[in-house]
């Protein structure tokens, strides 16, 4: 592949990573900053505060583009030493923002019956889930951090 095609492939991988990134980073934060009003509450008002979350499994397809578009800007930056350091921190974020998924936030919808029945173990799990969706929600910042800063190291290398 010649120069102006690998440049046009990062300029296209550094966009859907900041558009995926980005996208993923929403929900995610709402996750974060509803935290504070939902962990204390009463059983039965979790309980129905939880239904919310119907048909966010949709946005499976943004968590595959962050993926997807992460690990192709890390390749097609690979060989510029600093937009690599910062778009390889992306990737790890994400890989382990959907560790966390799958290690403590999913376990605890599948204990719940995805928060339609409250187990006698249900404020261990509550805590469980949203704590560690605070953890993916700070990931996914620092991710998207990171793609900017890839972004920005790749402007400062190119003269105006």
């Amino acid at each position: 592949m010649d120069t102006a095609a690998q440049s046009e492939v990062a300029r296209r991988a550094r966009f859907l990573a900041l558009l995926f990134v980005a996208l993923a980073l929403g929900p995610s934060l709402a996750h974060l900053l509803e935290l504070p009003n939902k962990i204390g509450l009463p059983r039965e008002e979790y309980l129905v505060v939880q239904q919310i979350y119907r048909g966010w499994a949709l946005l499976a397809f943004v968590v595959v583009g962050e993926f997807v578009s992460t690990l192709a800007l890390a390749i097609a930056v690979r060989r510029h030493e600093n937009e690599f350091a910062a778009a390889f921190s992306a990737l790890l974020c994400v890989v382990a923002a959907q560790a966390v998924f799958w290690t403590l936030t999913f376990p605890a919808n599948q204990a719940t019956q995805n928060w339609t029945v409250l187990p006698e173990n249900w404020i261990a799990l509550r805590n469980q889930w949203e704590y560690s969706h605070a953890a993916a929600a700070l990931l996914n910042l620092t991710a998207f951090c990171a793609v900017l800063v890839s972004v920005f190291a790749q402007a400062r290398a190119k003269p105006l």
